[in-house]
Parts: C-alpha cells; structure tokens; sequence
C-alpha cells in the first residue's frame, strides 16, 4: 500500500467549519476512484495550509489520480498549487475496525 501526502499553502485563512463545507462538497468526486481505500482531508490548526492523507492499493493508482487535470482542479479550487509526496505503508492499525493490515 502506498500512502500519499497532499498539502497547499491556502491564499487565506479557513476556518474548520468553512473547510468542512468545502471538502464535503468535493468528497463525492473521491467515492468510486479505483484503487483509493481512504482519503482524510487536512486543515492546519492555523487555517493556512490544507490538503488530504491518501491510501491507496498502488502506487500507479495514486499516480492515474494526480494528473496535470487534478492539479488544476486543486489550484481553481484553493488558489494553490498542491504537493505530493509518497508513503510506503507496509502496516495499518485499525482501531475502529479492531484489525492491523499487513500489505502483501
């Protein structure tokens, strides 16, 4: 499994209940991305930097997500260029489910 690290600088500050209008609306678009397990929207304690934890089955999944077009979608939407950086995520904790998942 590869985690994905999402962050952009936001042209002002947002706060959470505004950031919580925002990436609800945009949250269905994530709902049927092949290969994506669970994707947590971030917003820093100051409001100034937002962005998403991403986990996803491959690599190569995350990478059909984070195209030229999704890039653009993120600037036109926050007014900022987002960053990606890999995570390999060999071992998940899952607490609510009450199960630790080794990738395989």
């Amino acid at each position: 499994m590869i985690t994905a690290l999402v962050q952009f600088k936001l042209p002002e500050v947002v706060t959470r209940d505004k950031a919580r209008e925002v990436f609800s609306g945009t949250a269905p678009r994530y709902r049927e991305v092949p290969g994506l397990i669970r994707k947590y929207y971030l917003l820093s304690e100051d409001g100034r930097t937002a962005g998403g934890v991403y986990l996803w089955k491959s690599r190569e999944d995350a990478q059909r997500l984070y195209t030229g077009e999704w890039k653009k979608f993120i600037l036109d939407k926050y007014g900022a260029e987002p960053s990606v950086t890999y995570f390999e995520t060999p071992v998940i904790v899952d607490n609510l489910a009450g199960e630790i998942i080794a990738d395989e």
